[in-house]
C-alpha cells in the first residue's frame, strides 16, 4: 500500500472531509411492495448500422446508464435505485475499464461530464434517491484515492468538477471539492509537466527539462518507505526498464521532496546508479505545490519533450506502456 504523504489542510476543509465520512448518509425514498431487488442491466449493445469497434465502444459507453437510470426504484443500505450496490459497484469498474482502455481522452471526459450530468438529473427528478451520493462515493474511491489500482485524475476531473458546484453537495464539501479540481489540473496528461530543479547525492543540480531521453520516468519516493522499497525492486530487476536506460531512451528520475535529508543521503545510495537520484533541496514541490504528490511512491511518465503520458500511474501501467516502446 502507497504511503500518504502529510500535506497540511485548512481546518475547513480538514472539518469538512470529516462531515462527509460521518454527518451524511444514503437515504431512500417509497418503493411499491411488490419490487424487490434487480439485477444491474445488460450492457448496452450498438446498432447494427454501427460497424467501426471504435463507434462500437463509443455507443457503449454512452449508453452505459441508461436502462439503470430509466426509473425510480427502492434505495435501502444495500440497494442503489433497487440494484445491490455492489452489482452497481462493479458496474463502475466496467465502466472506467472502457472509459480507460476504448475512448480517446477526449471523449472520455465528455462522456463523464455527460455521466455526472445524468446522475445529477436523476436526482433532481427523484430528490429521496441514494444515487448521487452512492457516485459521489464511489467514483471519488475509484479515481482518485491513492491506493485505487484504477486511479486516474483527469477522468477523476470533470466529475469533481461538478460535485464542487453542485446542489445536492453541502458548501463545505464544494470546497473539498473545488481543491481536488485544483490538484487535478496539475500536469494533466498531454501538457508539459511542471520543470523540477533537483540535487544529486554529489551535489550537482539538474533539471527535469534538461534532461535528455526519448521518455522520462519520474518517481517520488522516500528511503525506507516498504511500498517505495518494492516499486524500486520492481523497475530496477525490469529488463524492460534496463534496456530502454541502457540504450538512453528511457531517463529515470528519483526524488526526495520530503525534510529528512540526512536519513535520505544515507539511503540514497541504495538506488541503481545509472538513475538520477536527487532531492528538492529547495522544497519546492512541497511549498508551491508544483505536483500534488498524494502519496508515495508516485510515477509520472514523461516524453521526450516532457509532455506527461501518465500521471500518478500505476506501476502495471507503466511498464505496460515502455514494454510497447
Amino acid at each position: 500500500m502507497r504511503v500518504r504523504t502529510r500535506h497540511i489542510l485548512p481546518a475547513l476543509v480538514l472539518a469538512a472531509m470529516f462531515f462527509s465520512c460521518s454527518g451524511r448518509s444514503r437515504s431512500s425514498f417509497p418503493a411499491g411492495e411488490d419490487v424487490g431487488p434487480v439485477a444491474f442491466p445488460a450492457d448496452p449493445v450498438a446498432p447494427s448500422v454501427i460497424t467501426e469497434p471504435s463507434g462500437i465502444n463509443e455507443y457503449v459507453v454512452s449508453h452505459f446508464w441508461d436502462a439503470f437510470l430509466d426509473e425510480p426504484r427502492g434505495c435501502d443500505s444495500t440497494l442503489v435505485n433497487g440494484v445491490p450496490s455492489l452489482e452497481v459497484e462493479a458496474a463502475l469498474g466496467r465502466y472506467i475499464s472502457l472509459l480507460e482502455n476504448v475512448i480517446k481522452t477526449g471523449k472520455a471526459i465528455e462522456e463523464v461530464e455527460a455521466f455526472f450530468k445524468k446522475v445529477s438529473d436523476f436526482q433532481t427528478a427523484n430528490p429521496s434517491s441514494d444515487v448521487f451520493s452512492f457516485f459521489e462515493e464511489k467514483v471519488r474511491e475509484s479515481l482518485y484515492d491513492p491506493n485505487s489500482p484504477s486511479r486516474d485524475e483527469d477522468l477523476y476531473l470533470p466529475y469533481v468538477k461538478g460535485l464542487s458546484v453542485s446542489e445536492f453537495v453541502p458548501e463545505e464539501m464544494r470546497e473539498v471539492y473545488s481543491r481536488e479540481a485544483e490538484m487535478c489540473s496539475l500536469n494533466r496528461k498531454g501538457t508539459r509537466a511542471a520543470d523540477i530543479v533537483f540535487t544529486l547525492l554529489d551535489g550537482r543540480r539538474k533539471t527535469l527539462h534538461g534532461i535528455k531521453a526519448g521518455h522520462t520516468l519520474l518517481m517520488f519516493s522516500n528511503p525506507g518507505c516498504d511500498a517505495c522499497d518494492k516499486l524500486t525492486s520492481r523497475l530496477a530487476s525490469s529488463k524492460t526498464v534496463s534496456r530502454l536506460t541502457g540504450s538512453g531512451e528511457l531517463a529515470v528520475v528519483n526524488l526526495y521532496i520530503d525534510l529528512e535529508v540526512e536519513k535520505w543521503k544515507g539511503l540514497a545510495g541504495k538506488y541503481p546508479a545509472d538513475w538520477l537520484n536527487g532531492r528538492d533541496q529547495d522544497f519546492i514541490i512541497r511549498k508551491s505545490l508544483t505536483y500534488d504528490v498524494r502519496a508515495i511512491p508516485s510515477l509520472y511518465l514523461l516524453g521526450a519533450d516532457k509532455t506527461v503520458i501518465l500521471k500518478d500511474a500505476p506501476v502495471e501501467k507503466v511498464l505496460l506502456y515502455l514494454e510497447n516502446l
